[in-house]
Order: C-alpha cells, then structure tokens, then sequence
C-alpha cells in the first residue's frame, strides 16, 4: 500500500479526516445514509449487451469539519458477476477505492487496463476519466468500498456521454 504524506496544509487535515471517517464508516451499525447520491441506484452497462450494471449503497456523508465546501462520502458499490459500469467522471472529487471482494478490472484516463484483487486499492484524481469499471469474474460478485472527497453538492458520479 502506498503512503502519501502531506504536512502543514488542508489537504492533511482531508485525509485525515478521510481516515478517521472511513475507520468509523467500517465500524459503524448507525443508519446514517449520503444524501447526494441519492438512494441505491444502478447505472446503464457501457456496452448495448445485456451486461449487469453496478449498484451504488450510500453509506454516509458529512460535511469536512475545517476544510470549507468539502464532504466525505462513503459509498457500496457492487457488481454482480460480469457487471460493468459505463464510463464516468466523478468531477472534481478525489476518489479512493478498496477491493472488498472479488476481482475488478480498471481504466484510468489512457493509462493500461489494471486488474486488483481483494485487499487492493486505488486512488483516482479529480477530473479522471474512468473509462473501465467491471467485474474481472463471470460467476463470482465483487465489492467495493469507495470514498469521496468532493464539492459540497457536486454529483458524484457523471456517466460520460455517449459517442
């Protein structure tokens, strides 16, 4: 896993606050539930099959305490065997995932297709284009715990258009 250390500005304050509220998101029983994204909703497949697409579950959001106009959102995201989602933006957020399980395969701009496996994680800088999001497993679920860091009242997910 890689370490990212920033010291002596809001961004720390951030990811510490990210940190803390993803620890406390995991461990949490409340019902608490995001209210930007809405409640749980599924998104087109990228192709015209009739692949599944993903399922985002809100966990929370909160207002960044110190880090004016930001909020922390944590969200489920599932895919269902051979899911894949269509290809999005998450605007201005910084966005991070971790594998829960199975196996999803990704595509981050023009950089190569990387495939993480439970445990993994990754990371996705504001503006990013997320060209591919899908299961890698024709008969096995897979799991995602993902993190925004975005605009206050900024959508959070933003299908791109179709060509």
């Amino acid at each position: 896993m890689q370490a990212i250390t920033v010291r002596g500005s809001k961004i720390a304050v951030g990811l510490r606050a990210v940190a803390t509220l993803t620890a406390a998101t995991a461990c949490s029983t409340s019902d608490q539930r995001a209210h930007a994204a809405g409640p749980a909703t599924a998104t087109a497949a990228a192709s015209a099959s009739a692949r599944p697409a993903e399922t985002l579950k809100p966990l929370l959001q909160q207002a960044l305490p110190d880090v004016k106009g930001k909020t922390f959102t944590s969200a489920v995201v599932e895919l269902p065997p051979d899911a894949s989602a269509a290809p999005h933006r998450h605007g201005q957020a910084f966005v991070y995932a971790y594998v829960l399980e199975g196996t999803v395969r990704s595509k981050l701009d023009d950089k190569p297709v990387t495939t993480f496996h439970q445990g993994e994680n990754w990371v996705e800088q504001p503006g990013t284009d997320h060209v591919l999001t899908e299961n890698a497993s024709q008969t096995e679920p897979a799991k995602l715990l993902v993190v925004f860091v975005s605009n206050t009242g900024d959508q959070l997910k933003v299908d791109d258009p179709k060509p």
